[in-house]
């Protein structure tokens, strides 16, 4: 079979990420090659696996789709990535897909591996599509309605995205809570109201937390109403997590759900499939609210570099996009 170059972003060893050249075959039948136009960083997962932290006992449960070597490193990994079909069958040449693929400027996949994103949806919004996958994935288990008191604290690309698509459902009180002021302005975009988590209102009746931090969770069964929920989107890698459960835990008879994105949720089982849940995902980002959560991007090229900082610590940026020459 022939073939032609690529370039990949890799994990050489743990904070250090580098270039590599890549192969990539001429597609099969069923198979597409993709020019890769953007891709995002997920600033969580990714960020984790940059600095070596995902634990031994998870290295065979976070790889990702497409993902080549293992972890802790060397490591190609990431799954948000869009690019337009070159090659594969005539119905999906020319046309812009989403795809769980790592950072590389081209790939071949299975036609069935990648999702055609709307026309309405332009290419930078479109790498969102793994968080608000996430995020329906969430509400499907968290199962909220009408009228709910609902807090999401933790106002990164996925807390925002559940945020967003909690705003659309009628009745539903929603408050994004964060320790950067700053988000109040994102919060607004996106239809709900914000608070510091000092000044957060309590008695919810569903708290869903994505700051990864033993802080967040704390703060999330604080705000919770008696028989409450806490939904806890966060991947934690190595790190401990400390609760005070002596409190109104047990005598509020409150409740910590785990929710990943992995497996379709329990609820829909067997009715949908995560292709179908991609899909909709898709259709949801014709929503222009979600341009919110675009705050940075950089050049392919620039990723070792930006990584780097990115795993460094805040910087108040949400969904940070690689751009790719076009052409």
């Amino acid at each position: 079979m022939a073939e032609t170059e690529a370039l990949a972003f890799w994990v050489r060893e743990p904070g250090v990420g580098e270039i590599r050249r890549a192969t990539v075959p001429d597609p099969g039948p069923g198979d597409v090659r993709v020019r890769t136009l953007r891709s995002g960083v997920s600033r969580g997962t990714e960020t984790l696996v940059f600095r070596g932290a995902v634990p031994a006992s998870q290295y065979a449960t976070m790889r990702a789709p497409f993902q080549q070597g293992d972890f802790p490193g060397p490591v190609k990994y990431g799954y948000l990535n869009v690019g337009v079909v070159d090659r594969g069958p005539a119905a999906l040449r020319g046309r812009t897909v989403f795809c769980l693929y790592p950072h590389q400027t081209a790939y071949v996949v299975p036609a069935a591996a990648v999702a055609v994103v709307p026309d309405s949806v332009p290419a930078d919004r479109a790498v969102l599509a793994g968080a608000v996958e996430t995020a329906v994935n969430a509400l499907w288990d968290a199962g909220p309605l009408v009228g709910d008191r609902v807090a999401v604290v933790g106002g990164g690309m996925i807390g925002c995205s559940v945020a967003r698509l909690l705003a659309r459902m009628p009745g539903v009180e929603v408050t994004l809570v964060d320790v950067d002021p700053s988000r109040a302005a994102v919060a607004d975009a996106l239809g709900v109201a914000f608070a510091l988590p000092d000044d957060a209102p309590d008695r919810r009746d569903l708290v869903v937390h994505a700051s990864a931090t033993s802080a967040g969770l704390q703060r999330s069964l604080d705000l919770l109403a008696p028989d409450g929920t806490v939904l806890d989107l966060s991947w934690y890698g190595d790190s401990d997590v400390r609760l005070a459960l002596g409190g109104a835990f047990h005598s509020g008879r409150l409740t910590i759900r785990a929710s990943q994105v992995g497996r379709v949720a329990a609820s829909r089982q067997g009715r949908r499939t995560t292709g179908e849940r991609l899909a909709l995902a898709l259709d949801l980002l014709r929503d222009d609210a979600f341009d919110a959560l675009l705050t940075g991007e950089s050049a392919f090229a620039e990723l070792p570099a930006v990584m780097r900082r990115l795993t460094g610590g805040p910087d108040g940026a949400l969904c940070h996009s690689v751009t790719y020459e076009e052409g």
